[in-house]
């Protein structure tokens, strides 16, 4: 996978542009469906990643890049759900994100705004 460019809110992945949040799931590049967290954007004023959504767990590792400015908010439960799948989740801007996404046996939740 090369990525080659990243701006605030979008991505360009070999050669595709995404303007929505994307999940890399197992190499395949898919846009985040994040309706069913939009029901907690109340609590935490920006909608959250919940456990509610289609989470790419057939992983080892699951790096959740949380924006340029590191301000989406992660529930618990997706943490928990983590630790009953044996998952590793790491949490950083999504810039950083970017320059790992070719790890092996890592899936990404890339988020392209704040």
């Amino acid at each position: 996978m090369l990525v080659e460019k990243l701006t605030f809110g979008s991505v360009t992945i070999d050669g595709v542009r995404y303007d929505k949040d994307v999940i890399v799931d197992r190499g395949e590049v898919k846009k985040r469906k994040k309706k069913e967290s939009k029901k907690y954007r109340d609590r935490f004023g920006h909608t959250p990643l919940s456990a509610d959504e289609n989470i790419p767990w057939n992983c080892k590792q699951l790096i959740v890049g949380t924006g340029h400015s590191e301000s989406l908010p992660v529930m618990d439960e997706v943490f928990e759900t983590a630790v009953r799948k044996g998952v590793n989740v790491t949490l950083m801007s999504t810039p950083e994100a970017i320059k790992l996404v070719n790890n092996k046996d890592t899936n990404f939740i890339l988020h392209l705004t704040c």
